[in-house]
This record gives C-alpha cells, sequence and structure tokens, in this order.
C-alpha cells in the first residue's frame, strides 16, 4: 500500500514575483488573486515530516501562511537569490527543533551558501550566535537513485539552467524542476512514471532564453515523460493565470500561491 503525502505550492513566480516592487503587474490582472505570486518554493508534508525545497525572499511569509507549525529539512534546488534569500529564517527552526536544520543541495549550491551566509554555518563571534546548519551534499553517488529524509523518498536528478546545473527532485509520483532549461536523457529517465510535474516555464512564448524553458519545450520534454498533470511554475508578469488557463493544452495548467495536491509517495 503506498504512502500518501501532501504538496503545497508555497510560492510560484519568477524572480521578481507578482506584483513586481513598486506594485507593478505588468500584463496580469491584479484583480486576480491567483496572480498574487510570492517567490519559487513548495513544502511535501506527510503526518511525521515536512520538508521544504528552496527558501526565498518570501520564505517566512510563505510558511505562516500556510500555517506550517514544524520544519524537518530543506532540499535546495540551487543558489540563485530568489531561491534561498530566506535562509536566515531557519535560525528559528533551528532553535524550535533544538538541532541543526539539515540542508541538501549539489557543491557549488552550498559552497556558495557558505560563503554569503557563513556565519550559520560557522556561528557567530560569540555563543550567543550557534552554527545553524547542517549540510548534505548531493552528488553523483546520489543523483538518479532514491534517496531518503525521514519516512519520505526522494530522487534528486541534475537540470541544465544554462549558466549553472540546478537539481530537480522526484517525490513518488510528483516531481519538481525549478529552475530549467532543459533536461538530459538521465533527468527525463528519473521522471518516466510520474504523473504531475510541476516545471519551470518562466520563459513561456520566448524560445531564446539563455536559462528558462519556454512551453514549446516543455511540451517537448513531456512527450518524453508522460506526466498527465503538468502544473507551470515559476510564472513572470508577462503570464496572466485566466490567459494562461485559456492558452494551455490539455493536461497543462498553471500554478497558484497555496496549491495542494495529494501525491503517493
Amino acid at each position: 500500500m503506498s504512502k500518501h503525502a501532501k504538496i503545497t505550492i508555497l510560492g510560484c513566480g519568477n524572480s521578481t514575483g507578482v506584483p513586481a516592487i513598486g506594485n507593478y503587474w505588468g500584463d496580469c490582472d491584479p484583480n486576480e488573486p491567483k496572480n498574487n505570486r510570492t517567490r519559487c518554493s513548495i513544502a511535501i508534508k506527510t503526518p511525521e515530516t515536512t520538508i521544504i525545497v528552496d527558501t526565498g525572499p518570501n520564505f517566512r511569509e510563505q510558511i505562516n501562511r500556510e500555517n506550517i507549525k514544524k520544519i524537518d529539512g530543506v532540499l535546495y534546488s540551487h543558489m540563485h537569490s530568489d531561491h534561498v534569500h530566506g535562509i536566515d529564517e531557519l535560525r528559528v527552526v533551528k532553535f524550535r527543533n533544538k538541532t541543526r536544520v539539515p540542508i541538501y543541495g549539489n557543491k557549488e549550491t552550498l559552497d556558495d551558501l557558505k560563503h554569503r551566509f557563513d556565519y550559520l554555518f560557522k556561528g557567530g563571534r560569540n555563543e550567543l550566535y550557534p552554527p545553524i546548519l547542517e549540510t548534505f551534499e548531493l552528488n553523483e553517488q546520489h543523483f538518479n537513485r532514491k534517496q531518503q529524509f525521514n519516512d519520505i523518498d526522494f530522487t534528486p536528478f541534475e537540470q541544465d539552467h544554462g549558466t549553472i546545473k540546478s537539481v530537480g527532485y522526484r517525490f513518488g509520483d510528483c516531481a519538481y524542476s525549478v529552475d530549467i532549461l532543459n533536461l538530459d536523457k538521465k533527468a527525463i529517465n528519473v521522471l518516466k512514471g510520474i504523473n504531475t510535474w510541476i516545471v519551470d516555464a518562466a520563459a513561456y512564448k520566448k524560445n531564446d532564453s539563455l536559462v528558462h524553458a519556454g512551453i514549446k519545450r516543455i511540451y517537448e520534454l513531456n512527450d518524453q515523460i508522460n506526466a498527465q498533470d503538468v502544473i507551470l511554475t515559476s510564472l513572470s508578469l508577462t503570464m496572466d493565470y485566466k490567459i494562461l488557463t485559456n492558452e494551455l493544452k490539455e493536461g497543462y495548467r498553471a500554478a497558484y500561491d497555496g496549491l495542494n495536491l495529494k501525491i503517493s509517495l
């Protein structure tokens, strides 16, 4: 009998969020609540465990909005600021859990975090500021192989994000792919058999982006993956929710902050 978990879209906005600073909505209707988007992140919850993927600038707001009381660990997709700049909030998690917070990422991501936020790893200049985080590096021994965190299995896989490699994660019959430009055959093989694919579509109708996938590429990739429910995330100021709903093929839909999904692990 398969275990079930809940995935919550904590945020589905691209790096600017919607609205962007200055209350700028771009092409998005400000009267549509689903256009109000914080930066990309998800929570995976079972009765025993809660894992977060990415702690962007809106992390505290997202956790409080969803009334998440306990966080057991964090998986990072990559080190870009819109995915990590809420990392300081893990200080409160550490004090409540009474143990360092485990975080996972590839070497490039963890090295960058240790450089920018060294005090979270080494502690401050006196005992009032202890180390907060414990790191677990994902490398070739882990990619494309099932890993376990408490009662949640996950499979990390590498993704092409143009200038860097990001890490995607499969959780049972669901996978999460931010930020991506393309996927290689190894990643596609990991994704085959999923029912739900939450995927970066920040480029949408642009076919010349150097760092993000457009919808044409997502359609092509899913011709190989065959997910039945493809949920677009990393949505930009050019991507109005209702327009996306009318334009997308059957089986494809736009994410929104607070969307809940039931998955099988």
